[in-house]
Order: C-alpha cells, then structure tokens, then sequence
C-alpha cells in the first residue's frame, strides 16, 4: 500500500494547553507507526490563508494513518487542544 500523510495546520492561541497536546499527540503518532516528517512555526506562504504552525505526518498506510486519528490516545490529546490552540 501507499505511504499516508495526515497535513494539519494549527493556530496556537494556548501555549500551555498545546505543550500538553503535543506531549500526548507524539505517543498516539509513534504507536501507529507514524513519523513527524516536518513541524515548521513559520513556514512560507504564498498564497491563501493558513497562517500557524504546519506540521506533516507520514504513516504507512491509510488504515494507520485513520487508527491513529480515531485512536482513544489521539480523541484525549484533540479534547486537551480542543479550540483553544
């Protein structure tokens, strides 16, 4: 099967409760044989709107890449970020 690649861009407005996050995200990434290709703060935008942090995840197949985002580990880290990072 492919490679999957799980692309998420976050507005950090919390930086505390984003410590926590990534804290719990990293172990919910790894457990599901992902690897954090790429985290960059400031990355170069040339056009549109998707200001923030840019982080790209590799996993080895789209079933991995789905158990990971489904997964209760990475349902806890969401709630901790929840709307405020």
């Amino acid at each position: 099967m492919s490679k999957s690649y799980l692309v998420a861009h976050i507005r950090v407005h919390d930086k505390e409760a984003f410590e926590k996050f990534k804290a719990m995200s990293g172990p919910a990434i790894a457990d599901h044989g992902g690897r954090v290709l790429a985290r960059n703060p400031s990355p170069d935008f040339r056009e549109g709107d998707l200001r923030g942090l840019t982080i790209v995840n590799e996993f080895d197949d789209i079933n991995a890449a789905r158990g990971f985002y489904e997964s209760e580990a990475y349902t806890a880290a969401r709630a901790v970020r929840g709307n405020r990072c």
